[in-house]
């Protein structure tokens, strides 16, 4: 026998043999290790989104059409960092950053652009929006209504996860306490108005990227799960119905069974998590989740390995059983990913789908003795950082006290150290590197944008009526002070054509800034 010692990204040792597995569980069954449905992709293929946002709502709206018309069976949206964090693309901070890192969107205005053309009772939009999250609702769900849609058969996901930007990604705006109000606003009004429409997409994905180890993004996820369920129940809401519309969105980094025991490992956790709390209801009890290949792991160096990483990581999400799949461009180290970037990505998915064969029976990988006896260690691992966030309170006091963002940044420093001593190998970064290495031509947003949207809004102040949108935040903000559901209230205000950065000063005054 080797003495030589290989573990995981988490630090689990990897034994050189494994010899038993004791996997009798079936899937669609509690706790859903082997997948949420029995029959997984042999009855509905995961949908395939490619996260996209750039330029104006325009140039958005192209990019999102030609996507469509190329298989993709879901759109994901991206918003420049003003509208993350409630600027109008007019206001000094944002400055440097419209249309950058998404779509700029300052009004319904925007938003009517944004989905021209396209059914938003036929085609599920996910929206990777936080702090603003209320807001651009409001705005899908007043273009619906224009659009004649019946709300009750519209679906698609707001990310909505606040607990996570406080950890390790920063675009929030408000004190914990008040996003957690605006969190729970959406769910008691989504259960109503919008029941197809999850309410949340509980994030590790961006946990990951800071630099977070999989058991880590395991456990700091879920702990931000169970401090939103408890919100909610707090709030009086019933588990059984708010739950069935909570999702998760999860990176998929290089490990490949590692990435497999994590997702396998989530589904189990959260079953018995949600049964702790008072789910009875086995679709309550169900942990359906969004994968996106790991944009950290992505090199500006030899791009083109890219295309094999992302290969590689989007195998892996789909033996761990994923609702639905985002595939990196291999360019995005460099720029936003130009058109043949996002086509190879989405070739990537169609490829494992329809060529591979790992989606002609559920969950191939179960019974293996490898990939059960990881799973079982990635969930214990997990757990154990779950029972230190309880002994500190739960989520919010833990990232008040700070220790969560320090098991990142720890894990984030150690990895670099890896790195850079070569213990850990990144194909042509620290090993096999090329001297004259070819990088593709990258896709760049002109500075020009900000002054279109300023254009746009000083258009939209003049022809709008400027009394019924003072009217409507001053009704917003009486709402907040006297503790109603704040959705009804946005929506008017959005009807009427208030900005997104109007809104969120409203907000601003009444909750102040974090």
């Amino acid at each position: 026998m080797s003495e030589k010692t290989i573990k995981t990204s988490s630090g689990i040792e990897i034994k050189e043999v494994y010899t038993e597995s004791k996997s009798i569980e079936l899937p669609g069954k509690f706790p859903f290790t082997r997948g949420i449905q029995n029959d997984m992709y042999r009855g509905k293929m995961w949908t395939m989104r490619q996260y996209a946002g750039f330029s104006t709502a325009s140039e958005s709206n192209k990019r999102y059409h030609y996507l469509l018309s190329q298989g993709t069976t879901g759109l994901s949206v991206a918003f420049d960092l003003p509208t993350q964090i409630g600027y109008d693309s007019d206001h000094m901070m944002s400055e440097g950053e419209v249309g950058k890192v998404g779509v700029a969107i300052d009004s319904l205005k925007d938003m009517e652009i944004l989905f021209d053309g396209i059914d938003l009772q036929k085609v599920s939009s996910s929206m990777t929006i936080n702090a603003t999250a209320p807001i651009l609702l409001a705005m899908y769900i007043c273009l619906a209504k224009k659009q004649g849609a019946d709300l009750k058969l519209i679906s698609g996901t707001i990310q909505n996860d606040i607990l996570k930007e406080y950890a390790a990604r920063g675009t929030y705006i408000y004190p914990p306490k008040a996003s957690m109000r605006l969190i729970t606003d959406i769910f008691e009004f989504c259960s109503v108005e919008l029941p197809k429409w999850n309410t949340i997409s509980i994030s590790g994905y961006h946990i990951r990227e800071a630099g977070a180890t999989a058991v880590q993004e395991l456990a700091f996820t879920l702990a931000n799960g169970k401090a939103y369920l408890q919100a909610a129940i707090q709030k009086g809401l019933d588990i059984n119905v708010f739950a069935k519309r909570l999702s998760f969105f999860f990176n998929c980094h290089n490990n490949f069974f590692e990435e497999i025991a994590k997702f396998r490992a989530a589904r189990r956790m959260w079953a018995k998590l949600t049964q702790s709390l008072g789910a009875t209801d086995p679709a309550a009890q169900k942990l359906r989740f969004h994968t996106q290949t790991g944009g950290s792991t992505l090199t500006a160096q030899q791009p083109l390995n890219n295309v094999i990483r992302v290969s590689n990581q989007a195998m892996a999400a789909v033996l761990g059983g994923t609702q639905s799949l985002h595939t990196n461009g291999y360019d995005e180290a460099l720029s936003l990913p130009t058109e043949a970037a996002a086509k190879v990505a989405l070739r990537t998915q169609q490829i494992i789908a329809f060529e591979s064969g790992v989606t002609d029976t559920v969950d191939p990988l179960a019974g293996s003795y490898f990939v059960e006896a990881l799973t079982d260690e990635v969930e214990a691992a997990a757990w154990r950082y779950i029972d230190i966030i309880d002994s500190k309170g739960g989520s919010v006091a833990a990232i008040e006290e700070g220790y969560i963002q320090n098991e990142i940044a720890a894990s984030a420093y150690q990895y670099q150290t890896e790195i850079e001593s070569g213990e850990s190998i990144v194909v042509g970064v620290n090993k096999y590197i090329d001297e004259e290495g070819v990088k593709p031509e990258g896709f760049r947003v002109d500075d020009s944008i900000r002054n279109l949207q300023i254009d746009k809004l000083i258009q939209l102040r003049a022809d709008r009526d400027a009394l019924a949108v003072e009217n409507a935040l001053l009704e917003l903000s009486r709402a907040v002070k006297n503790g109603l559901n704040t959705m009804p209230f946005i929506i008017k205000a959005v009807e009427v054509y208030a900005t997104l950065g109007e809104i969120a000063d409203t907000f601003r005054r009444e909750f102040g800034e974090y």
